[in-house]
C-alpha cells in the first residue's frame, strides 16, 4: 500500500517541474525556429540584392564609355561609380607608378597603378594591368612605358573607405608594395597632391601595350553568390527542428 501512495506523492511533487522543463524547452525551440527562419529570410534578401548588383554591373560594363566629367559629377553627388565605363586622356607619369601585389592567371606579380596627368593638371590613378614579379621594375619593361598624350578606356573603381580586412597585410610604402588600394597614400607616396587626385581609380581595358606589359583588362568580376544555398540550409534546419519537436510532443502527449 505504501508504494502506490509514494508514487502518487512523487508524481504530484515532480509534475510541476516536468511541466516547467517542457514549457522551457518549447520556448527554446520556438526561439531557435525564429532565429533559423530569420537567417533564411535574410539570405533570400541578400540573394535579391546580389542579383540586382550583378545585373547593374553587367549593365554598366555594356554601356558606352562616359566622359570623365560625368563620372566626376556622379562621385561628387555621392553616387556609385564602381564598374562604370569611362574614357580619359592625359599623360602618364611613369616615374611615379605604384605597385599593388596581385595574382593573374596563377602568376604572382603586381598591378601597375600609374598617375595620368590630365589637361587641367589633375591626376587619375590608372591600373594599367599586371606585370610579373620579375618585371616589377620599369626598366624591365621599357616598351610599355607610354609617353605623350594617351587615351585610356576602362572601368572606374570606387575609392575604398578603409582596409578591407584585418587579415590583409599593411602596405609597405617604403618598398612601393601595396596590399590594399589606399588611394590617398598611393597618391601622396607618389608625390601627388591628394586634393588634385580624383577620388576613384580607373582600370584600363585589355588594349595591348607595347612589349606586352602591363597586361590590361584585369578587373575582377568574380562575385560569389551562394545565398540561395545558405537560405535552403537555414530553412532546412528549421524544418528538421520543427519535425523533431513535433515527434517529441506527440510522444509526450501519448
Amino acid at each position: 500500500m505504501h508504494d502506490p501512495v509514494r508514487s502518487i506523492v512523487t508524481e504530484l511533487v515532480h509534475a510541476p517541474r516536468r511541466r516547467f522543463r517542457f514549457l522551457a524547452g518549447m520556448v527554446l525551440v520556438l526561439v531557435a525556429l525564429a532565429i533559423l527562419l530569420s537567417l533564411g529570410t535574410w539570405q533570400l534578401q541578400r540573394l535579391h540584392w546580389k542579383e540586382g548588383l550583378l545585373a547593374s554591373i553587367a549593365e554598366r560594363r555594356a554601356a558606352p564609355p562616359a566622359d570623365l566629367s560625368a563620372i566626376e559629377a556622379l562621385a561628387a553627388a555621392g553616387g556609385d561609380v564602381d564598374y562604370r565605363t569611362v574614357r580619359i586622356s592625359g599623360t602618364y607619369l611613369n616615374s611615379k607608378e605604384r605597385h599593388f601585389f596581385a595574382t593573374y592567371r596563377g602568376r604572382t606579380g603586381y598591378y601597375v597603378y600609374t598617375p595620368l596627368q590630365l589637361a587641367d593638371d589633375r591626376f587619375v590613378l590608372v591600373n594599367r594591368g599586371f606585370v610579373s614579379f620579375e618585371r616589377k621594375e620599369p626598366n624591365m619593361r621599357k616598351h610599355g612605358q607610354l609617353t605623350g598624350m594617351q587615351t585610356v578606356t576602362g572601368l572606374a573603381r570606387a575609392k575604398l573607405s578603409g582596409k578591407p580586412s584585418w587579415a590583409v597585410p599593411d602596405n609597405d610604402v617604403r618598398k612601393n608594395i601595396f596590399y590594399w588600394k589606399d588611394l590617398d597614400v598611393m597618391a601622396s607616396s607618389a608625390g601627388l597632391s591628394t586634393d588634385r587626385t580624383l577620388p576613384f581609380f580607373v582600370d584600363a581595358d585589355a588594349t595591348p601595350n607595347p612589349g606586352g606589359m602591363p597586361i590590361g583588362g584585369v578587373t575582377q568580376f568574380d562575385f560569389p553568390n551562394s545565398h540561395l544555398q545558405y537560405a535552403v540550409t537555414w530553412y532546412g534546419l528549421a524544418a528538421a527542428l520543427a519535425a523533431v519537436s513535433a515527434v517529441f510532443i506527440f510522444r509526450r502527449t501519448r
